[in-house]
């Protein structure tokens, strides 16, 4: 399932840094603004420490994680809507993306330029969630034009549409994301078709010096603090060495993990199992996903040809020591069509030609 987060941002705040440790790809990072012209696309492993424990007990020959996709945009400028910094060319790669990560400065230093002149988080949000506002505004403008020309044959959905369109627009205009908006599950096909910027997910990623602090902001998504210089200092380590690193920090877990999980989440996204003597691997799926389509990730056809699936929690599979002492104890479960698939379930799926 290949999805995305987009990482967009001020120009230097950090946002090609923190895309190499992610991605461990190099692209350029260097001190000025539009150093990165065209996207740059990395997949990255999510990390699930349930993986190796599963693999302990099943031994198999290999052991493949779950990834997601992270893009990293150009710096966005006031004025961007307008093609500012080449502004409308950064936009339209926001719109292929599923979510975004906003990176946000919130650290001291003379060496590494901030293109307003000085570091205020608070104003740099409002200056990239306006530029998407607007963009997202002339969008609005421009279909409404379209349907307006529509509704003097008195179409029944242009109508319907034009008051779709309309709540948007005052949404807009009110400075507020439309993200913030509920409709109709019905409606939400004409939304799609839309393409809207601020109805996309959004998490903060405030890279700060002081990760520490105590914060209060008041943005419409999650805040993950993080510190790339440390970031950059853990990701330089052999991986053996990365969580004793962590340890001696006194750090639980590294902002990056916490990222890279929190975005993962952002997508609505979940997270199953398949294990044997071959390979052990995680899946991704939609949160909500029937059986039949969790089977589909592994191969097209298997959603067609599905019959039914073996399911068994990770606990309980670490608990019973292997797959024959589960059987035993009746904790492997046969499941229908209709079986939702949860987070942490280990299935087998029997297919039919």
């Amino acid at each position: 399932m290949a999805l995305s987060i987009g990482i967009v941002g001020l120009p230097n705040v950090g946002k090609s840094t923190l895309f190499n440790i992610l991605t461990k790809k190099k692209v350029e990072a260097a001190n000025y603004p539009f150093c990165t012209i065209d996207p740059n696309v990395g997949v990255v492993k999510v990390p699930d420490k349930r993986l190796e424990k599963i693999a302990e007990i099943s031994q198999p020959a290999k052991i493949i994680p779950t990834f997601i996709e992270f893009t990293d945009i150009a710096g966005l400028v006031k004025g961007a809507h307008e093609g500012e910094g080449l502004g409308n060319q950064f936009l339209s790669h926001i719109r292929e993306c599923d979510a975004i990560c906003e990176v946000i400065r919130d650290f001291k230093d003379e060496n590494v330029i901030h293109i307003e002149g000085k570091i205020n988080p608070i104003n740099d949000q409002e200056t990239i969630s306006m530029e998407l506002i607007f963009a997202d505004l002339k969008t609005i403008e421009k279909r409404l034009e379209k349907i307006n020309k529509e509704i003097k044959s008195n179409t029944k959905e242009a109508l319907k549409q034009k008051e779709i369109l309309e709540k948007i627009q005052k949404t807009l205009e009110e400075g507020q994301a439309v993200r913030s908006l509920n409709f109709k599950e019905n409606d939400l096909p004409f939304i799609k078709s839309l393409n809207l910027l601020t109805i996309k997910p959004i998490i903060y990623a405030l890279n700060s010096d002081e990760p520490e602090k105590a914060d209060d902001f008041p943005w419409d998504g999650e805040i993950i603090k993080i510190n790339v210089k440390i970031e950059e200092e853990i990701a330089s380590l052999p991986e053996e060495e990365q969580e004793e690193y962590l340890k001696e920090l006194g750090i639980a877990k590294s902002g990056l993990d916490k990222l890279i999980y929190s975005s993962y989440k952002l997508l609505g996204l979940e997270t199953f199992f398949t294990t044997g003597k071959d390979e052990t691997r995680a899946w991704t799926i939609k949160k909500g996903s029937k059986a039949p389509q969790a089977a589909r990730e592994i191969h097209t056809d298997f959603e067609k040809g599905f019959i039914r699936a073996e399911v068994i929690n990770w606990e309980k599979f670490i608990e019973a020591g292997s797959e024959n002492r589960a059987k035993e104890l009746g904790w492997i479960k046969t499941e229908g069509k209709d079986y939702i698939v949860k987070d942490g379930d280990i299935c087998n799926f029997l297919i039919g030609k």
